[in-house]
């Protein structure tokens, strides 16, 4: 009784519930009170007591809720049920006056207490003879809850109150009784009930299934949190031994290299001192023996006659030039004599023992959540690549890496066939999976984090066959501006242009104008003629050429740093003419009047020079165009020495193919293959992965520049002398 009694209970008014209503989150209260709580906060929302979720009610207030029909007859039974077993006399619900004494029975069909008459007459009449009958006492008031029936409910429409609510109009979302049906529901969408309470059960049916599974899964993932907290305890304890281990094993290390350094210390201070020893000795000695004779010729110069200094004079001089003669032949010593040098080398070793013991698994928080960034078109046999950002519970980016990211894509045709895709993790929360698909046709794209599908996975993707650029003859977009020197694709669509006009252009992808970064000048964000731009996500590069540097900026526009300076030293630039960036964020900058190409990391620190003032395979001069193949070599459109050669990253020759007339600007596809600007033949020519030139583009004016679209590899040129810039779309 006591839980009956709680579960009827509004959590508002903590009394029984009064035509309850149920909210949108399931839980239920009384009418009343939500008309209360709606007044009170003074906006159509409700915040549930229950489950603290912000509901919306609905157009009309909460008399238009869903009644909890089933909620309002358990709190008829226990209405009942109380009257049972607190055991006092319970009026007959039969009689008019209760003249006849009290009820002795409860009938489950009629929901009535009836005294001795009235259940006399119940069990005579036709109509009620095999109603179920309770008595009241304890056995009864527990065959009560399993007994009652819901009663009827019927139309509160005025003059309907006969009938019973025997249908459902779809049209008002309300149970209706048949006279209601053929007056003001005429023309509306009206069910049986019986038809309606069968495709409701169903859709239960179907939550509740969908539900169980959901159930299962997390019940499993819980037991494999569980196993791995468990897993986790394990290492812990083992890696704990590991370190105390190695810890004991470095301090007796460092303990007998101590005492064997000390022991150094003091045979080599013993060996100085001994060689010190002898050697003061043997000067002692000598200062004794020039004395004996100093003293002595001294003496006889001061005490001695003619004759006498006559017969000793020759005697001393020898003798004492002799002494100072043996002291010119020893070497006296010096400062370094007294030095014992100890290079302890501990720079190193203090930089080691900073960075012993990494741990190769994630060990923080696990990410809640993820975006992802991907291209809705791929090409057969290329290298097709997917961007996840792992995110915190509040949305924030996620800073670590560890967490088990993995890609597929799934043919929709070709019986399903699938390709796995090879993820890296960058360890700061952010990862990418390379895919190449076998297939052309419609695919679908799946991500999943930790085992769990990433926000809008799976997705639709269309893969092509290869790209067959001898398709490629007229422009399907001419887009205009003033003096186009370089162009580049954001992923987006976005279209960057750099100018002589000392500013970069932002078109969108349908050619209309949408910005214009810079402005001519030297400051910070101004431009001097920029020849090169190259973008990544959100950041732009620029070769801001006259002014010999390279800006790094928001794709918005905003400065966020710049490195270099007019010269030849490492790390300076005699006019920079292209600037591109590598999956690793290795900047690779053509220095165009230093016939050479330097590499920085992304906040401009130097990282290594390729010389091509040397001979051989190894010389270009004026490097113009750069780009990066798949195999990441770097490859370099020499203006004056018209040649195109690729390196390793290293500044290794790898290969020279082609023989372009002053190349420009230059780009390579996924599959590998070439697209040079040749100004100097006003054309565009196309090579394959081998080498060979397949195609050729002409009747242009002057090209300068080209890029490809990250999103479905259309061409874009930069038709210089023209002022425009030229979009060749897939033809195939």
């Amino acid at each position: 009784m006591e839980k009956l009694c709680a579960h009827i209970t509004c959590g508002v008014c903590s009394k029984p519930y009064n035509d309850p209503r149920i909210l949108s989150c399931l839980h239920s209260f009384c009418l009343q009170c939500l008309h209360h709580e709606i007044e009170k906060g003074g906006s159509e929302a409700f915040i549930c007591p229950t489950c603290e979720k912000n509901v919306t009610i609905p157009v009309g207030g909460a008399s238009v809720l869903p009644q909890n029909l089933h909620l309002g007859f358990e709190v008829e039974v226990a209405g009942y049920m109380s009257k049972i077993v607190n055991n006092s006399d319970v009026a007959c619900d039969h009689c008019i006056d209760g003249g006849n004494g009290p009820a002795v029975v409860f009938c489950c069909t009629c929901h009535q207490f009836l005294c001795k008459v009235a259940y006399e007459c119940h069990r005579t009449d036709r109509q009620q003879f095999n109603h179920k009958m309770i008595g009241l006492d304890q056995e009864g008031a527990r065959q009560l809850y399993t007994s009652l029936k819901p009663s009827d409910h019927y139309c509160s429409q005025s003059n309907h109150e006969e009938y019973k609510l025997s249908f459902y109009c779809e049209t008002c979302s309300l149970l209706v009784c048949l006279y209601c049906t053929a007056l003001t529901h005429k023309s509306h969408t009206v069910k049986e009930i019986s038809t309606v309470a069968k495709t409701h059960q169903m859709k239960i049916t179907e939550a509740l299934e969908h539900a169980k599974e959901v159930v299962t899964m997390l019940t499993g993932a819980i037991d494999k949190s569980n196993r791995m907290i468990e897993q986790v305890e394990i290492t812990k304890r083992k890696s704990f031994l590991a370190i105390n281990q190695t810890f004991e094993i470095l301090q007796k290390t460092l303990e007998e290299r101590k005492k064997t350094l000390l022991s150094e210390l003091e045979a080599v201070s013993l060996s100085k001192i001994t060689a010190l020893t002898l050697k003061k000795e043997q000067f002692e000695k000598m200062v004794r023996d020039i004395g004996h004779y100093t003293d002595m010729a001294s003496h006889i110069l001061q005490t001695h006659t003619d004759h006498e200094i006559v017969a000793l004079g020759g005697l001393i001089p020898t003798e004492l030039q002799a002494t100072l003669k043996r002291v010119q032949t020893i070497s006296l010593i010096s400062n370094q004599h007294s030095n014992i040098s100890l290079s302890m080398q501990t720079d190193d070793i203090v930089r080691q023992l900073s960075e012993l013991g990494i741990f190769t698994c994630a060990f923080y928080p696990s990410p809640s959540s993820s975006t992802w960034s991907f291209t809705s078109v791929a090409r057969v046999g290329t290298r097709y690549h997917v961007k996840v950002q792992s995110k915190t519970s509040m949305g924030e980016e996620y800073p670590h890496g560890g967490v088990e990211v993995k890609g597929e894509m799934r043919s929709k045709t070709h019986n399903g066939a699938v390709v796995y895709g090879e993820m890296e993790d960058h360890r700061d929360g952010t990862y990418t999976i390379t895919l190449i698909p076998q297939t052309a046709g419609p695919h679908q794209l799946l991500i999943t984090m930790d085992g769990q599908h990433v926000q809008n996975s799976p997705n639709d993707l269309d893969v092509r066959s290869r790209r067959d650029y001898c398709t490629l003859c007229n422009a399907q977009q001419v887009i205009h501006c003033n003096g186009p020197t370089c162009v580049a694709v954001h992923d987006n669509g976005d279209i960057y242009v750099g100018s002589f006009a000392h500013c970069i252009y932002v078109f969108d992808e349908t050619g209309q104008l949408k910005n214009t970064i810079g402005s001519n000048g030297r400051d910070d964000g101004q431009f001097s003629s920029p020849y090169g731009i190259s973008i990544k996500g959100d950041v732009l590069y620029v070769a801001d050429s006259g002014n010999h540097r390279v800006q790094k900026m928001t794709s918005s526009g905003k400065f966020l740093h710049k490195f270099g300076q007019l010269g030849s030293e490492q790390g300076e630039f005699n006019w920079p003419s292209a600037v591109i960036i590598d999956s690793n964020n290795i900047l690779f900058v053509s220095d165009y009047d230093n016939h050479r190409i330097q590499l920085f990391n992304e906040n401009g620190i130097w990282l290594l020079t390729i010389d091509g003032k040397g001979s051989g395979n190894h010389s270009f001069q004026e490097p113009w165009g750069l780009a990066l193949d798949p195999q990441g070599n770097i490859h370099v459109a020499a203006y004056r020495t018209n040649s195109i050669k690729s390196f390793t990253k290293e500044g290794v020759y790898v290969r020279m193919y082609g023989d372009p007339n002053g190349p420009r600007g230059l780009a390579i596809d996924g599959e590998g293959y070439s697209l040079v600007c040749e100004g100097d033949d006003s054309c565009l020519s196309i090579y394959d992965p081998e080498g060979s030139k397949i195609h050729t583009v002409g009747n242009l004016k002057n090209p300068w520049g080209t890029a490809l679209d990250p999103r479905d590899g259309s061409v874009f040129i930069v038709n210089y002398s023209a002022n425009t810039v030229l979009k060749y779309c897939d033809e195939i």
